[in-house]
């Protein structure tokens, strides 16, 4: 792996990988509180259609705009190497 060549690309390099992993926190915090309020719902005997209806959208959204982000994240960081 090639290193970074001055001190502006380590920024721009230390920030992709700020923006996706703080990306990651973002999507991985929303996943675990759906998931937090099923379980809630279900502790309480709550009848737990929404959070269930909220759950089987959400989180498969949430799932897909990771793969997003580490795809474009992987394209950008590969495509910037071979250059």
């Amino acid at each position: 792996m090639e290193q970074p060549r001055s001190d502006f690309d380590r920024l721009v390099r230390t920030l992709q990988w700020v923006w996706v992993g703080g990306a990651m926190l973002l999507i991985g915090g929303f996943i675990s509180w759906i998931l937090h309020l099923i379980r809630t719902a279900w502790s309480l005997g709550d009848v737990p259609s929404a959070s269930i209806g909220i759950s089987i959208v959400a989180i498969p959204i949430f799932l897909v705009f990771t793969g997003v982000i580490i795809y474009v994240f992987l394209g950008v960081t590969i495509h910037g190497r071979k250059r």
